[in-house]
């Protein structure tokens, strides 16, 4: 039950920071028992760098997804259109996947 410092996105992910006090339980200096508490809640009022780069691939998501709409109105671009309709579908599965781990560290309790 060592205490750490804690930072919060204003989005609900956290982290861990810096060991600030020792418990009871551990004589050893320097050394921690393996429990964490919280210290410190230091507020962050920006959104975590995991919430920056789900905005980054949401953009070049809609930014395919545009090129697509207007490759099919010009025509004559099957293959063109094909590719980025393969890039729609790694960038969706990137973002699923980015989402999903936020999610969990901001539920999660350790």
């Amino acid at each position: 039950m060592c205490y750490f410092e804690q930072t919060r996105w204003m989005c609900g992910y956290w982290r861990w920071g810096h060991f600030r006090q020792q418990c009871t339980k551990e004589y050893r200096t320097g050394e921690t028992c393996g429990l964490k508490l919280v210290y410190v809640t230091n507020q962050e009022p920006d959104n975590c760098k995991l919430c920056k780069d789900i905005e980054k691939k949401q953009r070049k998501f809609t930014k395919l997804q545009n090129d697509i709409y207007r490759w099919q109105r010009e025509g004559n671009r099957t293959a063109t259109i094909e590719k980025a309709q393969r890039d729609m579908g790694e960038v969706d599965e990137a973002i699923q996947n980015m989402l999903q781990q936020h999610h969990n560290r901001q539920y999660s309790v350790v």
